[in-house]
């Protein structure tokens, strides 16, 4: 798998500079399976002779997203693809010193299209991209536009697939520079098995030649996951992963929100090798509460081991960041008091009027708290009953997630020819345990993503 990547930015070092415009196209090899491309506010004024180049101004980037807040599509397009673009370290250089600023250390196999034409198509002029695509008759029009760019450098990187594919892949690099060796599995993995793996949302059991459940995770793509399992030595851990995967094993979803919830209740039961550092809970990250000299209320991002009970949980520092930023933003609180600027002085929002001055004294505690206490009301449940439908395992199926109360009850499946009211959602699901995980993937996960519907039990089938 691949993502052919382009950007724009606002200057040319990565360090002072950041991402105005980005785009991804995924590619299996054979066809283009997802795409995402989006303006991206970067904070900071774009220079006029930028703006000459792109054509990006700061009127267009005005409502655009934060890099926080496509940070995870990001993550997620990428996952278990090799990292292809014109020129790759200027565009690799960005989006890695983009997450660094989150928390989150990015990293992505490499292939470098300028590198990989010249060995492939040698005796051009010129390998810029826009020379190189139009000698090679690629048409590239808008040229300076981060997804017109990516999609000719798309067609340049077919066009030497195509041509000489040994070649252009003994030119992945890894983060070290260094190219991957030839990998061996282990002897009781069957070929015949690892071809019938499937490229579908679910969850996934790795098995050792004892026939012991050594790992469980989950995916939207089961087959693309364990491929990178088979070939990932990146690390010692998953050097030794690899080699003891004699079998694996599935379970289709569908819905990635089952996925999540059966991953997590199958690790406390089955507690695998290595799964060590998810026995206990797959969050790592908490957002805790506590008041600052008996007057403001602080919000703060902290691990969860011997740190109590959080109001909100997150698999990463960097996912926690991104969310805690879009409480700040969204209930105007200040980025001091929340741990996200460091400053003896006033926190940045409040020099650019997004925060009212509690970080400096001149916003009343009372005032803020009430802020405070109308974001945390906002991420908790509240004893709601509701049930999520999503997608089924088949077209005809569809997911259900019951909770009463608060309390999880469990999951299952309906066709969808079969639903007449509530009590047939219902009754299609299995009883499931109840504890902390559960209730934070829920939370989590409803508050990051779509499902095809919530229905509040109040309310009826059709509302």
């Amino acid at each position: 798998m691949y993502c052919i990547i382009d950007i724009e930015t606002t200057g040319g070092g990565a360090k002072t500079n950041k991402i105005t415009e980005i785009a991804i196209i995924r590619y299996d090899g054979t066809e283009i399976v997802d795409e995402f491309s989006s303006l991206v506010d970067p904070e900071m004024p774009i220079p006029k002779f930028i703006t000459g180049i792109t054509g990006i101004d700061d009127e267009m980037v005005a409502d655009a997203p934060k890099f926080y807040e496509i940070a995870k599509r990001i993550v997620e397009i990428t996952e278990d693809a090799i990292f292809v673009a014109h020129n790759v370290s200027f565009d690799f250089g960005f989006i890695k010193e983009e997450f660094a600023r989150l928390g989150y250390d990015f990293k992505r196999e490499r292939i470098c299209t300028v590198r990989s034409s010249r060995k492939i198509f040698p005796g051009y002029p010129s390998y810029s991209l826009g020379n190189i695509t139009r000698d090679l008759g690629i048409e590239l029009a808008n040229h300076h536009r981060a997804y017109n760019d990516a999609f000719a450098a798309y067609e340049l990187f077919e066009m030497m697939l195509n041509a000489n594919p040994d070649e252009l892949l003994k030119m992945k690099v890894k983060g070290s520079g260094v190219q991957r060796k030839k990998l061996k599995w282990h002897k009781s993995l069957k070929k015949e098995r690892v071809d019938e793996i499937p490229e579908s949302t679910g969850v996934y059991y790795l098995y050792d030649d004892k026939a012991e459940l050594i790992y469980i995770g989950k995916s939207n793509n089961i087959r693309s996951r364990v491929m990178s399992h088979l070939s990932n030595q990146a690390t010692t851990k998953a050097k030794k992963l690899q080699a003891s995967i004699a079998d694996v094993d599935w379970e289709i979803t569908g819905s990635e929100l089952i996925a999540l919830l059966l991953e997590s209740e199958e690790i406390k039961v089955n507690k695998p090798i290595y799964n060590r550092a998810q026995r206990r809970s797959i969050f790592h990250y908490g957002l805790y509460d506590l008041v600052d000299d008996g007057t403001y209320t602080r919000l703060e991002l902290k691990t969860i081991a011997d740190n109590g009970v959080p109001i909100h949980t997150y698999t990463s520092k960097m996912e926690g960041r991104a969310h805690l930023y879009k409480i700040c933003e969204k209930y105007n609180l200040c980025q001091n008091l929340c741990g996200l600027y460091k400053s003896s002085g006033p926190c940045f929002h409040y020099n650019i009027k997004q925060c009212n001055g509690a970080c400096v004294g001149k916003e009343d505690p009372e005032t803020y708290n009430a802020r405070v206490q109308e974001a945390l009301e906002e991420l908790a449940f509240n004893k709601e009953s509701f049930i999520v439908m999503d997608h089924g395992r088949t077209e005809e199926e569809v997911s259900v997630v019951w909770v009463e109360r608060g309390k999880y009850l469990g999951f299952g499946y309906v066709d969808q020819s079969e639903i007449m009211d509530i009590e047939d959602l219902k009754s299609a699901v299995k009883a499931r345990k109840h504890n902390r995980d559960v209730t934070s993937i829920l939370k989590s996960f409803l508050k990051r993503k779509k499902v095809k519907k919530i229905i509040h039990l109040e309310d009826s089938l059709e509302s």
